[in-house]
């Protein structure tokens, strides 16, 4: 809140969106999730679930419905579309007037078909195509254990890493580190190793499949990793600006300078020096849960938790001022 020099006082207040649209398909849980979200941030939510998850997202918006009622609110607050054919997507996406955002939760199929049909506000969400680049001046050990951690420790969702580059002067040293922790580490352990595509560079280092360059591009949600080795720094930016879908990257390295450089350079809604893409998430960040993980720029970015559920609006009080 601020006073002009004519006397009118002006203040920024946080309203809700109105009416958001979830679209997603096979996680029950989404329900839920968002529905908090909505109603915690004041908004109305319209939910589509796919058919596979309709009718436990059925019960579950039955049960808050319940909830909403027995303590005097509204219970349409919270809505299920009961068509879970295309033709209620497609309903959803060009309902202009009466949806205020549509936040899409599923694969990038789904994602794109919103993003490209849509006729009313969208986030772009979820796809996460995320690096970790091993700086000549990594902690190598240290880097081994964050690329664990990004592949394995759940790599079916956004968050996972993909693809792996390290700086040439380190990759001899390295990559059979990399090679021991995520192949040979986990078959001993009985758990599924991690299939590396390979550059030519990385092929002539340590065993592992031939990868192709659409392999750079490709969200695997699987126990998959494309490895690239680059000459520097310059090398990995530039890769990362080229093959990045602006979820999560990261580069580990003891060189506060070349720290710096890739936070400045790499245009990703988050970014990360030593630490694993795993933490890119509402919870993790301290927000609570979150409606999904925007990569774009408008008018929110990564984990969108009550705060990118709403906007404001200026309320202007004074004593008949004119201009």
């Amino acid at each position: 809140q601020f006073t002009r020099p004519n006397g009118m006082t002006i203040t920024k207040r946080q309203v809700p969106l109105g009416l958001v649209a979830i679209i997603y398909e096979s996680r029950p849980n989404v329900t839920s999730d968002a529905a908090a979200l909505c109603i915690k941030s004041g908004n109305v939510c319209m939910l589509r679930s796919g058919k596979e998850a309709y009718r436990s997202s059925h019960a579950i918006v039955t049960a808050l419905k319940a909830g909403i009622e027995s303590v005097g609110g509204d219970p349409d607050i919270v809505n299920i579309v009961e068509d879970t054919t295309h033709a209620s997507a497609q309903a959803l996406m060009t309902a202009d007037g009466l949806v205020d955002l549509l936040i899409p939760r599923g694969g990038a199929g789904l994602i794109r078909a919103c993003v490209e049909n849509a006729t009313v506000p969208c986030i772009e969400t979820g796809t996460g195509i995320c690096h970790v680049y091993v700086d000549k001046d990594a902690d190598l050990d240290m880097a081994v254990k964050i690329i664990v951690n990004a592949k394995t420790s759940r790599p079916s969702v956004c968050n996972a890493e993909e693809v792996c580059l390290v700086h040439r002067a380190v990759a001899k040293e390295f990559l059979p580190k990399l090679h021991t922790a995520l192949v040979d580490e986990r078959k001993a352990a009985g758990l599924a190793p991690v299939e590396l595509r390979l550059d030519e560079a990385a092929a002539e280092i340590i065993p592992g499949t031939s990868a192709t360059e659409r392999d750079f591009d490709t969200e695997f949600l699987d126990y998959i990793l494309a490895v690239a080795v680059v000459d520097d720094l310059d090398a990995a930016i530039a890769h990362v600006q080229q093959h990045s879908t602006h979820h999560s990257d990261c580069i580990v390295t003891e060189n506060k300078g070349a720290a710096a450089r890739f936070v400045d350079e790499v245009d990703s809604a988050a970014v990360y020096v030593n630490v694993s893409t795993r933490f890119t998430d509402g919870g993790e960040f301290g927000l609570g849960c979150e409606m999904g993980i925007s990569t774009q720029k408008l008018h929110a970015r990564g984990p969108m938790g009550l705060d990118e559920l709403s906007t404001y609006k200026y309320v202007i009080t004074g004593s008949g001022q004119v201009r």
